[in-house]
């Protein structure tokens, strides 16, 4: 891999410096490095250089993008987004493949260089949109990183027969179980979380589980999830996505949930949605809960919006959560980074010699700037290579 220099930029909106890049790892970062002849240089006209942007929650197998519009129409409980859903699939038939890829491009050319996906698995798609989103991830490795959930959107033990397949996903690749309101959905938490943490106990898989279920309902479940990561030895290894529970109940038992996933090392992913109550983000990490954040449902049958672009998810976090000023939007710009670095468990993650050469370049004059204006991505780098320029990927 050709040696790189990048020129004139600002490390996380600091002093001027050069960045080199060697064999895919920052080797450098200071005022002038001189460049090997053979190296590629590539002046960034002082503009803020970020570590690559991660998206901790997609549906990669869900989504519309590249397609014509399609006016929204499913209901407004998740269950009639679920029945929606399924319906469309069956006519639709889109092929999970193509799907991902567009939209991981469209990602990447919103600065993204790592993604965890949950991915459909139910009785009826079976493995099909796993096996789609693999051979996805097989053509872009080396550019994009993409973890995937096998996630059972319809139900585990009210589905029979999802058990298996979910087993079998872990079996082929997939690096994480997913789960989705033991409650709500399947009417049975013990149930579903014991299917859930069993598979992962016995593959070593990590868990990430869609929490909609509101006020004490949520709350209880989440004691659920606590107890059996713990009694797993799972601590760093489970995510609980959405939690709107959190944002729900009185302060003294938001408290306590928050000691217990902190005490559990289980981390929180928020979307920062308009229609929902929205986890505590200040709090959450103020108390050294790891947070994240990601795009969920990009132009699907779910949602008419998204756009894959991780600053504007930033700048809806901050919007939530009333960060006004810069400390708590570079808050903000955190959970996206280094936030969504840790749920994913990323190594060598950051702006340090060592650290793997995923950079975004942006035009700007500080890190709030970004968070609030959300500028075209000038340079984004995968280990050290060029993946997306002015706004358009070219992998």
């Amino acid at each position: 891999m050709a040696e790189l220099v990048l020129r004139n930029v600002r490390p996380m909106g600091g002093p001027v410096a050069d960045v080199l890049a060697r064999d895919g790892m920052i080797a450098r970062i200071g005022p002038g490095i001189e460049p090997a002849p053979h190296a590629i240089v590539i002046d960034g006209d002082r503009g803020i250089v970020l570590p690559g942007l991660v998206d901790a929650h997609m549906h990669l197998d869900k989504t519309f993008w590249g397609l014509p519009w399609r006016p929204h129409e499913a209901g407004p409980t998740t269950l009639e987004r679920i029945e929606n859903e399924r319906r469309l699939r069956r006519e639709l038939r889109l092929p999970a493949d193509v799907q991902a890829e567009r939209l991981v491009r469209q990602a990447v050319s919103r600065g993204t260089v790592h993604i965890r996906t949950h991915v459909d698995v139910d009785t009826e798609v079976g493995l099909r949109n796993i096996e789609g989103v693999m051979a996805a991830r097989s053509r872009l490795r080396g550019a994009v990183s993409i973890q995937v959930v096998a996630f059972p959107q319809s139900g585990v033990v009210s589905r029979p027969g999802t058990a298996e397949l979910l087993e079998r996903a872990v079996k082929n690749g997939a690096e994480l179980i997913g789960g989705v309101d033991p409650s709500g959905i399947d009417q049975d938490p013990k149930g579903q979380l014991d299917v859930i943490f069993g598979i992962a106990g016995r593959y070593g898989a990590g868990v990430d589980i869609h929490l909609h279920d509101p006020g004490e309902q949520g709350a209880a479940q989440i004691r659920m999830i606590a107890e059996r990561t713990r009694a797993l030895g799972l601590g760093g290894k489970v995510a609980v996505s959405h939690a709107f529970c959190l944002g729900m109940v009185d302060e003294p038992e938001a408290g306590r949930l928050i000691d217990l996933l902190r005490e559990a090392r289980i981390a929180i992913m928020t979307t920062a949605p308009g229609d929902r109550p929205t986890p505590p983000v200040r709090r959450l990490r103020e108390a050294g809960v790891t947070v994240g954040a990601g795009s969920d449902g990009v132009r699907d049958a779910w949602t008419p919006f998204g756009n894959a672009d991780m600053l504007e998810r930033a700048m809806l976090i901050a919007y939530r959560n009333g960060f006004r000023t810069d400390a708590l939007l570079h808050a903000a710009l955190d959970v996206v980074t280094h936030g969504n670095a840790a749920v994913l468990g990323l190594d060598r993650y950051g702006l340090a010699a060592g650290d793997r050469a995923d950079l975004v370049v942006l035009p700007g004059e500080t890190l709030g700037e970004l968070v609030a204006m959300r500028p075209p991505r000038a340079w984004v780098f995968s280990g050290g290579r060029v993946i997306a320029r002015d706004g358009q990927c070219v992998l």
